[in-house]
């Protein structure tokens, strides 16, 4: 039933107009976690183990598996003495002094503009502000950060509701800092009703929503009103791929998240006549194109690039894989 056509039978296939969303894919944050995985594999040899998923992608995970990564979910399952990388979203400040208890060489992955909101946190508690953090329970970047203060010094921050439940009295030194992945709409809204709320409320001197967010969120809104359907690759627990799927839907276009092309039934693209693709930072270029050749099974199409910005960042590497 999902088997593409024969090659031969071109009548078969209506033409589709693919617009293929730029920036799209990885960031240089995922860049740069998975080369600490494969250079820490190089220089200390299999197994390197890697706390959590280093990134959330299910492909990218069985690629570093494969090459010799042992990914778990707490230092307990690490050897002593063993090699073990840090995930790009950031750990709490116990995990790195855990692991340095135990004796084990550690490298942390963390995506610096990650590491960047975690240095903020800090200066905030030094100058005595309790921090509203805007975020999304449970997401280990969130944990991450909660983790670099004194428990209690932060209040998670949700949605405008949960805005208008704070209890903060008038005069009390505040700051905002928000998650790196987060919607961009969605969180100025939120920042602009504790601003309302607590006019004397702090906030970072930049955005911290990183550059890869916003991009890859700008280029969707640019293709999505022109297409009848737009597919995201990412992962569930990938932040910034479901916010890509909620970006378009507000462009008032249904979108659908996969994993893989595989995935792809060919009814979805009944009188569909424009599709949009995307992925997001944690998904390879490698899945775009398995995505596009699935689709060039059944239809005949054309492929238009529409690009929003040019993403040149690179960040440096660990003093250890550098040496």
């Amino acid at each position: 039933m999902n088997a593409p056509l024969p090659l031969s039978d071109l009548a078969a296939r209506p033409p589709l107009e693919l617009l293929i969303a730029a920036p799209r894919g990885f960031c240089a944050g995922v860049d740069r976690a998975i080369e600490i995985v494969e250079r820490a594999i190089a220089k200390y040899d299999a197994p390197v183990y890697v706390r959590h998923e280093i990134v959330h992608n299910r492909h990218v995970v069985d690629e570093l598996r494969a090459k010799g990564a042992v990914f778990v979910e707490e230092l307990d399952a690490v050897p002593a003495g063993a090699p073990v990388v840090f995930s790009a979203h950031g750990v709490p400040k116990a995990v790195p002094a855990a692991a340095t208890l135990r004796g084990l060489e550690w490298l942390d992955a963390t995506c610096p503009l990650v590491s960047k909101v975690h240095r903020q946190a800090e200066r905030q508690i030094e100058a005595g502000r309790h921090i509203l953090f805007i975020g999304h329970r449970g997401h280990p970047e969130v944990i991450g950060t909660i983790g670099q203060v004194p428990e209690g010094s932060i209040t998670l921050i949700e949605d405008v509701a949960d805005v208008a439940a704070l209890t903060f009295q008038p005069g009390t030194a505040l700051a905002f800092l928000t998650q790196t992945t987060l919607s961009v709409d969605d969180t100025a809204q939120i920042v602009a009703a504790l601003r309302a709320r607590f006019p004397g409320i702090v906030g970072p001197k930049a955005e911290d929503i990183c550059y890869a967010t916003s991009n890859r969120q700008a280029a969707v809104k640019a293709i999505a009103p022109r297409c009848q359907l737009v597919l995201v690759i990412g992962a569930p627990n990938s932040s910034n791929s479901v916010r890509l799927v909620e970006v378009a839907e507000r462009c008032g276009t249904p979108a659908r998240l996969i994993q893989r092309a595989s995935e792809i039934a060919p009814d979805w693209l009944d009188g569909i006549k424009t599709l949009g693709l995307t992925a997001g930072a944690s998904a390879p270029e490698a899945l775009v194109r398995e995505v596009v050749d699935r689709i060039a099974g059944w239809r005949t199409v054309s492929e238009e690039e529409v690009v929003v910005a040019e993403e040149k960042i690179v960040f440096k590497l660990p003093r250890q894989l550098t040496a």
